[in-house]
């Protein structure tokens, strides 16, 4: 398969800089006052390392929860003289006027703003400072950057109720900023008047005016001998803005596509206009008019269309105004427009909705600016991974991968992209992925379920982590993976399913994992949300997966984890038990998950003088002689009270049921299990097994252990006698032999 650059290890710049970010005061700064951060006096950093910090750090503050931004970051970076910065990348809340004001000194080349909402006219005051240099620019969603906050003078009464009145900045041009060449305004408020704004600028190669309205371009020809690039997204054209475009002769890339969901839109592309385009624009290499309704017959008779191979010769083309064309076009974006369909297209990449091909180029063309059509494109994505099989599936997941880091706010992306993930992760596609891949699919995942309480994007998002090896895929963001699920099963009102996949989740998350996990998950309240989410089924008297994945979740975070069994008991788990058994009599499977549980509790010497009570002992020796499940609810009985006779006669507190009485009944039912029984229970380690060994206390848990081992490593053994020896299983064995004490029939199955 496709081998792809993000597949490939991170550089070891990447790396450092992941580092010193996460680690600020311990690399490459001090606290001042413990407050603000400074930079050691002997740093010197290039442009090349600082643009890669400010860069990332931004992107960490966006897509990484776990991230602490800093109020002092930007200061960092204020002296040119030990941190040089040339092309920065800002988005969203994450910058403030003060951080672009802590730069002011640098000399920018290049400076993208992305939707910064925060920043007001005091940072347009702040861009002055770097018109020298700035060649590239980008305001792009910065809605308030043209807005100063004025206090009205006068009447003190008016002040206190309204201290500060948002204005709009109508003085501001780009005077004086004799480098800038590349320019963009998309979504710029309504009220400026772009053309003064511009009119300083002498030589403009690329300019972005999405979503702005604009009567009259005709500014725009007094750069027609040096515009290569101009995207009017949005902008509701006439005749007049066609015949501008058809003066600028040097453009290279024409975006006039549309959002057609938007508003009504008079404007029809006809074959004239398209002719206009081929005829005037001579350097024409990528065009995009998607969204657009054609007004008359723009193709060849279908007839003809159909022939031969499919083609991106521009003679051949079904879009017959582009029969002019000298060579094939390197884009041309089509999406939702009905050309997209035909066969013979002249150019090498289209955007459209007609196959996978078109739909990952959309998506990979309009996910930074255009969340409202990648959303549409992500789903159009979702359709073909849920029906056909998917031929670029790494590009695919990369693609969705960004668009849900990008707006990681956007609801719309984030359940068309989590539903998207979960078909584009499950089993069929598992070889063609890497670890680093699937770890970012984790990570997006749960950012999602972090950000968004909405219950589709938590079922989705929950349906897509079963598509991963659990906990094995999961270990590395362990804590947050199980907080972001016990988050869920907390909730007051729930929703069924989630709860379903949730409690899944949880279960195989504690299932075969070290202890200190174990503890770990069990502090964060696990073992309270399980038996809170058994009270609730109780009530309702409904023995669901939701019940038994609970107790089975219990039963395997308990497993050689004292601490957990102690919350067990202490948040009255031994109530729960008996209401269970008492409520649904038939229930195998939920039989064996609460006795596999008791199993683990009865393994912990200091816990079992609470389960010495004439009510708990009768339940288990009743228990002794269940077929639920085959063996295995008679043999955790009896390991529960196998581990209680081996504390010895004078730990028997109660008078019924009599001891000896309770060992008979015990001997029988091991007798009466099949030892080649295949068995429903997992093994980590033997060793509270062992210790029942070498005692004479009790021959009969000495019994109920050795049948244990036995039927265990005759069963599965190349799963168990590794185990065993690994243990000290086999000293232990030959010196049971030889005990006065043990039972013919324990020596005889122990040799």
């Amino acid at each position: 398969s496709l081998k792809m650059a993000s597949d490939s290890p991170e550089s070891l710049m990447t790396l450092c800089t992941d580092y010193c970010l996460r680690n600020l005061e311990g690399t490459l700064c001090y606290l001042l006052d413990n407050e603000t951060l400074r930079l050691h006096p002997d740093i010197f950093l290039p442009s090349e390392i600082c643009d890669k910090l400010v860069n990332e750090y931004v992107e960490l503050v966006k897509t990484d929860s776990i991230f602490e931004p800093h109020e002092s970051f930007f200061t960092l970076f204020s002296d040119p003289r030990s941190t040089r910065l040339a092309r920065i990348h800002l988005r969203e809340h994450i910058v403030q006027d003060q951080d672009l004001e802590a730069i002011r000194k640098q000399d920018l080349i290049e400076l993208y703003l992305t939707n910064c909402e925060k920043l007001t006219a005091k940072s347009l005051q702040t861009l002055v400072s770097f018109s020298h240099t700035l060649i590239s620019l980008s305001l792009f969603g910065c809605s308030n950057i043209f807005y100063e906050e004025e206090n009205p003078g006068g009447c003190e009464d008016d002040c206190l109720v309204n201290p500060t009145r948002q204005v709009l900045v109508k003085d501001f041009t780009f005077e004086g900023f004799s480098r800038l060449r590349i320019l963009n305004l998309g979504r710029l408020i309504e009220g400026v008047n772009v053309e003064t704004l511009l009119r300083p600028l002498a030589s403009l190669a690329a300019l972005d005016l999405s979503g702005i309205q604009l009567n009259d371009v005709g500014f725009l020809t007094q750069w027609k001998d040096s515009l290569v690039s101009l995207v009017l997204y949005n902008m509701d054209l006439s005749e007049e803005h066609i015949q501008v475009i058809a003066q600028l002769r040097k453009l290279r890339h024409l975006d006039i596509s549309r959002d057609h969901l938007s508003s009504y839109y008079k404007f029809k592309l006809t074959r004239r206009v398209l002719n206009l385009f081929v005829e005037n624009l001579v350097n024409l290499t990528s065009l995009d008019i998607s969204g657009h309704t054609m007004l008359e017959n723009c193709t060849i008779p279908s007839m003809e269309e159909k022939m031969g191979q499919t083609s991106i010769e521009p003679a051949k083309s079904s879009i017959a105004p582009f029969r002019g064309l000298k060579r094939p076009l390197q884009f041309l974006g089509l999406f939702e427009t009905s050309l997209c369909r035909l066969t013979h297209i002249p150019a090498y990449k289209v955007s459209g909705d007609k196959n996978e091909e078109q739909v990952l180029n959309a998506i990979e063309a309009y996910t930074e600016h255009r969340p409202e059509i990648t959303s549409r494109a992500i789903n159009l994505l979702f359709d073909i991974a849920r029906i056909e099989r998917c031929s670029q599936l790494l590009r695919a997941l990369q693609l969705v991968i960004t668009a849900l880091k990008c707006h990681k706010d956007d609801k719309n992306i984030q359940v068309t992209g989590s539903a998207a993930l979960f078909y584009l992760t499950n089993s069929e596609y598992r070889m063609e992925q890497s670890v680093k891949l699937r770890r970012q699919v984790i990570q997006v995942v749960l950012n999602g379920m972090e950000s968004y309480q909405e219950v589709t994007v938590q079922r989705n998002c929950c349906l897509t982590l079963c598509n991963f090896s659990i906990p094995e895929e999961l270990e590395f963001q362990y804590r947050r993976v199980n907080e972001l699920l016990l988050n869920i099963l907390n909730q007051s009102r729930q929703d069924e399913s989630i709860q379903r996949i949730a409690v899944h989740l949880c279960n195989a998350l504690v299932c075969q994992v070290d202890n200190d996990h174990k503890e770990a998950v069990g502090k964060m309240g696990f073992v309270m949300t399980m038996l809170k989410l058994i009270q609730k089924k109780l009530a309702d008297k409904m023995c669901d997966q939701v019940m038994e994945f609970s107790w089975s979740a219990l039963w395997n975070i308990t497993d050689e984890t004292p601490d957990n069994c102690e919350m067990f008991l202490n948040y009255s788990g031994m109530k729960l038990f008996l209401e269970c058994l008492k409520e649904f009599p038939e229930k195998q499977e939920l039989h064996r998950n609460m006795l596999g549980l008791l199993g683990n509790v009865a393994e912990v010497k200091e816990l079992r003088p609470q389960l010495m009570t004439s009510q708990f002992i009768s339940v288990f020796s009743n228990l002794l002689e269940s077929k639920a499940d085959g063996i295995e609810v008679s043999y955790n009985a009896c390991g529960v009270l196998s581990h209680i006779m081996f504390d010895g006669l004078e730990a028997w507190g109660i008078c019924e049921p009599h001891r000896e009485e309770v060992v008979k009944r015990m001997w029988a039912a091991i007798q009466s299990w099949d030892i080649n029984s295949r068995r429903n229970i997992n093994y980590r380690s033997f060793e509270p097994i062992l210790r029942l060994l070498p005692q004479g206390i009790s021959p009969v848990s000495q019994h109920w252990a050795t049948w244990a081992l036995y039927n265990l490593v005759s069963v599965y053994p190349d799963k168990y006698c590794p185990l065993l020896i690994k243990e000290g299983g086999i000293p232990l064995l030959k010196d049971m032999i030889k005990m006065a004490s043990a039972r013919q029939e324990t020596k005889e199955m122990a040799r």
